[in-house]
């Protein structure tokens, strides 16, 4: 009933779907080397499924297959999984495209797009070089974008497929002295609501996930750990997010607020007066001097 119903303005196209047949399902995941990116390879593969890792590093994904390999191989209920891997910088106008063709030579499809790739930048607007501030918009939100349309349609002929966006809590909400980030996970929230609108009863599946902390290297990065909120805010495991985003996306939540904390600020953001939003979220992120 469940899947008729996600499919219930499904019409068949007959031809649309002979160009597609003798391919073999994948699921695609961006910034697949650390953190939630590779718990979702993690599970991916120990279902038995097929997965393609993108990242920039080719030594990173060769790591990150290795050690995948070898836990697969340590498991008695599984053969060898299918790991492809492509090092691509994804803020490339033509990268899309280009692991689109790679995919063919391969006979393979995405089923399922993971759009996990991001960077982060912390500080006064104002002050951060023009250059980071485009490098966040095109891996944030254009090559997001660009993945989301380059592998949607063929979901759509096939009645079946499923995207789900990492976005983050700040995307609910203006983020002084994030400004940036926070304003592209706000697009990628949004644009994911509406495509999932857009697209309903198609068979189609669209989450988008919107963590607070993670224990990763994410917010070092970004020059963020001297913020109140790295003290205030319990950070949750990346292999707990992927498994709340999994179990929600099977059941076909568009927005999930991974962990109980996060969803009760979640729901305090949004309730809270528009005057008093940005000073209390300023007052979380604003990078303070180290204590003497």
């Amino acid at each position: 009933m469940l899947t008729w119903w996600r499919r219930r303005f499904w019409k068949r196209d007959e031809a649309a779907l002979a160009e597609l047949h003798g391919l073999q399902p994948a699921t695609l995941i961006t910034g697949a080397t650390r953190g939630i990116g590779y718990e979702f390879a993690r599970m991916v593969v120990r279902s038995g499924g097929s997965v393609v890792l993108i990242a920039r590093s080719e030594s990173d994904l060769q790591r990150v297959r290795d050690r995948l390999l070898a836990e697969a191989k340590d498991a008695t209920d599984h053969t060898t999984p299918s790991i492809t891997t492509i090092a691509i910088d994804l803020t490339g106008v033509d990268a899309a495209s280009s692991i689109r063709d790679q995919l063919g030579t391969l006979n393979l499809y995405i089923d399922t797009l993971i759009n996990n790739a991001g960077v982060g930048l912390s500080g006064h607007f104002a002050d951060q070089p023009p250059a980071q501030i485009d490098h966040l918009v095109e891996l944030n939100i254009s090559a997001l974008t660009r993945l989301t349309q380059t592998f949607l349609p063929d979901m759509l002929v096939r009645g079946h497929g499923g995207i789900i966006n990492v976005a983050s809590l700040g995307g609910l909400t203006p983020g002084p002295f994030q400004a940036a980030y926070y304003a592209s996970k706000a697009y990628v929230i949004s644009l994911t609501q509406a495509l999932s609108y857009e697209n309903r009863g198609q068979g189609v599946r669209f989450t988008v996930i919107a963590p607070g902390p993670v224990e990763t290297q994410f917010h070092a990065q970004m020059d963020a750990e001297r913020a109140f909120y790295r003290r205030f805010l319990p950070a949750m495991t990346a292999r707990a997010v992927a498994r709340s985003t999994m179990f929600w996306y099977k059941l076909g939540r568009t927005v999930v607020v991974p962990g109980v904390f996060n969803t009760i600020l979640a729901i305090c953001l949004r309730i809270l007066p528009a005057p008093l939003t940005s000073p209390v979220v300023a007052f979380l992120l604003n990078p303070r001097d180290d204590e003497k």
